[in-house]
């Protein structure tokens, strides 16, 4: 990404207790020290040169912190998901007056289903998630809004996991941060793929500003395996929010 770089994120729920999970046993979110971590983890994107625009809660939408999944974003225009928890669908709609100030907007339609967390945008390349909450009309309905700007969307398929990112981030323009059980690296043959360690299978969501890699503190033989191949690293605690399977991209939404 080129450019100051804008993150949109968004304070927490007083309900986030009752978030949608998929692959995790629920366990009560301590909602003050969740709301400690959110404001430290925005901290450190502004440490990086990022500049916040941090959006009031929505009470009553217990999964509004994670703004990635209502949107993707290029440099062009902002296309509004659809997304596949259809408690989650009134997200779009702050999310999008929030966009419109940036981008012009497109839509998704019925019966398409796309979540941001599926996206993984590497230059003119949008690698797109098949799974549990985004289907393969949500992304041929994607692609048919970006391919006329010269973007490809390819689709992944992605199992053991709730989305593409849970699985596979980027560390820079050739090389992934990935879990291989998790999903279908065939069509990323191009890529180096560094493994996250067997013991750490959640650490693959990784976000990258800059030249510095910013990882949960939670998987530490992750982060030291990043520095010895040369990256930056940057630690940030997330251990509540991991409790509704949160990873450290879902929680902004990046866009020069």
């Amino acid at each position: 990404m080129q450019g100051v770089l804008t993150a949109i994120t968004r304070s927490l729920s007083p309900h986030m207790n009752q978030c949608e999970l998929s692959f995790l046993p629920r366990q009560a979110i301590d909602l003050e020290l969740a709301i400690q971590q959110h404001r430290r983890y925005e901290d450190c994107l502004r440490d990086l040169g990022v500049r916040v625009n941090s959006l009031p809660a929505e009470p009553e939408l217990p999964d509004a912190v994670f703004v990635e999944d209502p949107a993707v974003v290029v440099d062009e225009v902002a296309v509004l998901t659809r997304m596949g928890a259809e408690s989650r669908r009134p997200d779009s709609v702050s999310l999008g007056r929030a966009l419109a100030d940036f981008r012009p907007l497109r839509y998704l339609r019925e019966p398409a289903t796309l979540e941001g967390g599926d996206i993984l945008r590497i230059g003119r390349t949008l690698f797109a998630g098949v799974s549990v909450r985004t289907n393969r009309e949500g992304i041929r309905q994607l692609a048919g809004e970006l391919e006329p700007l010269g973007y490809q969307v390819v689709p992944i398929e992605v199992s053991g996991c709730m989305h593409l990112k849970t699985g596979c981030t980027a560390l820079d323009d050739q090389t992934l941060l990935a879990n291989r059980d998790w999903i279908d690296t065939t069509p990323l043959a191009s890529f180096r793929i560094l493994d996250v360690p067997p013991a750490e299978p959640w650490a693959a969501n990784i976000l990258r500003i800059g030249d510095t890699i910013v990882i949960p503190e939670a998987f530490p033989a992750t982060a030291d395996r990043i520095r010895e191949h040369g990256w930056t690293v940057r630690t940030v605690d997330i251990s509540e929010l991991m409790k509704a399977e949160a990873g450290l991209t879902c929680m902004s939404l990046l866009f020069s």
